[in-house]
């Protein structure tokens, strides 16, 4: 009743967990961007379908897969390499895939980060709702950031169970040189959000919305990368994460350094 797609580039290291999880799925599709490593090989043995289409940004390689994939069944959850299935979140996407009334495209579902092989709930701001259980080929999916999001007119619901995303796989090393490239897309969104402007949103009802209000919102401040950390640390309580949420949301102060960099460096080119 439900398929999967799984985005990769050059994921040997994580691509075998990933898989793993996924040992009661019958339509597993590995979406790759052009690896140069084993893991069109790990995805084949494996039994899973490659298709390889270039990288452009999430949005576009979710929808890409939307699209042009032929999955066997009409819902499609989106993972990457770095994320795993649980079976309390197996047995919910199957569930509501059955029901298939009709009344909704999607579901937002959300993940348990993990670092260094522990659950840090408070300074990742739990639950941070994702869209990843899709009807397909109707849903679509929009850029935001370095990331992606549901598009306007899609009409979704919560699930309660969550899958598992490891933050820390390649090391902290290996986590701030992708956020150093994911910075230049968040730098432009917030240019962007700046542009449009529009804070109405901060006293809507609904709980996502009202986040990606705040975080438009914090555009404006200055001293981003220490607000950040005193935010997620001591406001949202990552203190109580131990260890690990400390050492999380140094990093956190570290992308928005990037961002600032970044941001920076767009201004010159405009002057």
């Amino acid at each position: 009743m439900v398929s999967v797609v799984i985005l990769t580039l050059n994921e040997e290291r994580d691509l075998p967990r990933c898989l793993a999880s996924l040992h009661d799925c019958d339509d597993i599709v590995v979406l790759d961007s052009g690896s140069t490593d084993r893991t069109s090989e790990i995805a084949r043995e494996a039994q899973a379908r490659v298709i390889v289409n270039p990288f452009k940004n999430f949005a576009v390689q979710r929808n890409f897969a939307q699209e042009h994939i032929a999955f066997r069944h009409p819902w499609v959850m989106h993972l990457d390499a770095d994320e795993m299935m649980t079976p309390e979140l197996w047995a919910e996407c199957l569930a509501v895939a059955q029901e298939n009334d009709g009344a909704v495209d999607g579901y937002w579902i959300a993940p348990k980060m993990m670092f260094h092989g522990r659950w840090i709930p408070h300074c990742t701001d739990y639950p941070a709702y994702q869209a990843r259980l899709v009807r397909a080929p109707r849903f679509r999916f929009i850029e935001v950031g370095h990331g992606q999001r549901e598009a306007p007119d899609m009409r979704l619901r919560p699930l309660r169970a969550n899958y598992l995303h490891d933050l820390s796989s390649g090391g902290d090393e290996d986590w701030l040189a992708k956020h150093r490239r994911y910075a230049q897309a968040e730098a432009r969104e917030q240019r962007q959000d700046l542009a449009a402007g529009g804070f109405s949103e901060l006293f809507a009802k609904d709980a996502l919305r009202r986040r990606r209000a705040l975080k438009r919102l914090s555009f404006k401040l200055p001293c981003r990368p220490w607000l950040r950390f005193a935010y997620q640390y001591v406001l949202r309580g990552g203190f109580l994460d131990g260890a690990p949420g400390w050492r999380y949301c140094r990093l956190l102060m570290r992308y928005e350094q990037f961002i600032d960099e970044a941001k920076r460096s767009f201004n010159r080119a405009a002057s």
